[in-house]
């Protein structure tokens, strides 16, 4: 797939679907579009909102009634009859929406569920209500409120709904996930990862002028500040405020290749070695190899420039690695060394199922020895890792199901913990805490014991402040991953442990397949640095890297890309 995007100038991005932060509002749960007027419910303060996309002006359009609205977490508008949710009520208004500020609505109940009612979407003679509690969509029919039927929702968490023609649109808020889904089967098409975490409202605005929907998603969580007191002995303290916003989505869908891809940003990503060797050391010949990002589905390098010192580019097993060479490094030299990069990057979700992979062909020459063998100190042959294999996988045999399975394990015995060194899977499994880089140790052993080709990947995270542009962010760590490999399809990644939120699950999909527009590709299968003196491999009991040098890594996001 080609990522060549066009360049787009300044006053048309200003003319183009933009970021909403309505005023006052603390927690938005629903949004809908009327015309061209969109409207939002701010659950916490009972606000039913009229916004005003360009300008951001927020109006409260039911002032004499925010008690009765209180905790309502959908809205949905067909005609001019107002839809909305509450606690595990259904009700509908139809003495419609124009003038609320001098009228008031009335409510009309339509229906009750066993449980909480979250999201509600309406399409001609036609209701649909998510709920979480029963993991489903549930279908009604508007004239006499029975229920027609019911679709399994797609994800796990509080799910919000909209309906395009043929086609139901949800997000999902731990899932971080918007899906489509056929809107006679409930059947879905694909999904896409959203760039921002807690999406809890989505709509289509139609374009009058150009004919074109464009799909915005709210947001609503919070965030942590330095807040200001003046009045306490201890003046700043780390607090949390409310953020709430709407975003456009742009997504694109592969369908031949399966896969899909959503709103990308370009960032200027460094990473630097500063040398301050703790002991006094001289190799006389010494190549310092640090490896360059990948090109990929999701990612594209438009430059690499060199920091510090310049470096020649060499390609290692298939990547770009930069070679810096130290012809000598003397005792006590002290250097600045290192790349920048600009990098495209994007959300990516791989849209492969089960039924896909029941008859795939045979692994290429050489997997064997470099995909499914112990040769990173993996602890396969020990008794602990091959007894939990087995107990992973249990029966099944589809290769996708696997998987999943090995990652429920190992979600099921380990809780994340920062650790001073990565320690091998045996240990790590009786322990039963580890950091990312020992949750894909555990993950490769038990995968490749199971016939699964799998090989890290990795190497930072961008912080995840998409709308943070022109600021120096700078991660406090590495960050690394896995793929496995499908033959006919190709590699696919599966982060480590960002998924693994609640003791005992569920636990979410979002990123089973799928990689965030944060996740920076560097080096995929070949060590991220190594030192060589004189063409040979330096013995790490003698010379580490963390012992000569201390690395910087920066991040800026300079703009959020145009729509493929």
């Amino acid at each position: 797939m080609n990522l060549e995007l066009p360049k787009i100038s300044q006053k048309q991005e200003e003319q183009g679907p933009r970021t909403i932060r309505p005023i006052g509002v603390a927690s938005l749960h629903s949004i809908a579009f009327s015309g061209e007027t969109l409207y939002a419910i701010d659950k916490n303060r009972g606000f039913l909102l009229k916004i005003d996309q360009k300008t951001d002006n927020t109006t409260v359009i039911n002032p004499y009634q925010t008690n009765e609205f209180i905790d309502v977490t959908g809205i949905a508008i067909w005609k001019d009859t107002l839809w909305l949710t509450r606690e595990n009520e259904i009700y509908f208004c139809v003495n419609g929406i124009g003038n609320l500020s001098e009228s008031r609505l009335k409510w009309q109940h339509f229906s009750t569920l066993p449980y909480g009612a979250d999201g509600i979407a309406v399409w001609e003679s036609t209701v649909y209500v998510t709920c979480q509690r029963l993991g489903k969509i549930l279908v009604f029919d508007k004239q006499t409120g029975e229920q027609i039927t019911g679709f399994y929702a797609p994800g796990i968490g509080l799910e919000n709904i909209t309906v395009q023609d043929e086609e139901l649109w949800l997000c999902d808020r731990e899932e971080q996930t918007v899906y489509c889904l056929e809107r006679g089967t409930g059947k879905v098409k694909f999904s896409v990862l959203t760039p921002f975490e807690c999406p809890t409202g989505l709509a289509f605005d139609l374009d009058t002028t150009t004919g074109k929907r464009q799909l915005y998603v709210a947001y609503s969580g919070d965030e942590l500040y330095i807040r200001d007191d003046p009045n306490s002995d201890r003046q700043y303290e780390l607090s949390k405020r409310d953020r709430t916003f709407i975003h456009p989505l742009d997504f694109y869908y592969n369908e031949q290749e399966k896969y899909s891809v959503s709103n990308g940003f370009l960032i200027e990503m460094s990473y630097v070695e500063e040398l301050e060797p703790l002991d006094e050391i001289f190799l006389e010949d010494l190549e310092w190899r640090i490896a360059l990002p990948s090109e990929t589905h999701r990612q594209k390098v438009r430059e690499i420039s060199p920091i510090g010192i310049p470096f020649t580019e060499e390609i290692q097993d298939g990547q770009k690695v930069a070679v810096f060479r130290l012809k000598p490094l003397r005792p006590s030299e002290r250097r600045i060394f290192g790349w920048k990069a600009l990098l495209e990057v994007r959300a990516i979700k791989y849209q492969i199922q089960p039924f896909n992979v029941e008859d795939l062909p045979e692994l290429p020459p050489n997997f064997q020895e470099k995909y499914l063998v112990d040769n990173d100190n993996l602890t396969m042959d020990k008794e602990i890792i091959i007894r939990a294999a087995q107990e992973a996988v249990a029966t099944e045999t589809n290769i996708l199901r696997k998987l999943l399975n090995i990652r429920n394990y190992v979600y099921d015995q380990l809780s994340y913990g920062v650790t001073t060194k990565i320690d091998t899977p045996d240990i790590v499994l009786e322990r039963g805490i580890g950091s990312c880089g020992e949750y894909v140790g555990l993950l490769l052993a038990l995968a490749r014991l199971n016939g699964i080709a799998c090989r890290t990947a990795g190497r930072y995270k961008c912080p995840a402040f998409a709308d943070r542009k022109d600021v120096p962010l700078e991660p406090e760590f590495n960050h690394v991953w896995l793929e496995f490999y499908l033959p006919g399809f190709g590699w696919v990644p599966m982060e480590s442990n960002p998924d693994d939120l609640e003791t005992g699950g569920p636990y979410p999909l979002r990123f089973f397949m799928g990689l965030a527009w944060y996740h920076v590709e560097i080096g995929k299968g070949v060590k991220f640095e190594t030192l060589k003196n004189k063409g040979n491999p330096v013995n790490k009991a003698e010379v580490s890297i963390g012992n000569l040098a201390i690395n910087h890594v920066r991040f800026t996001i300079l703009e959020e890309l145009p729509p493929l």
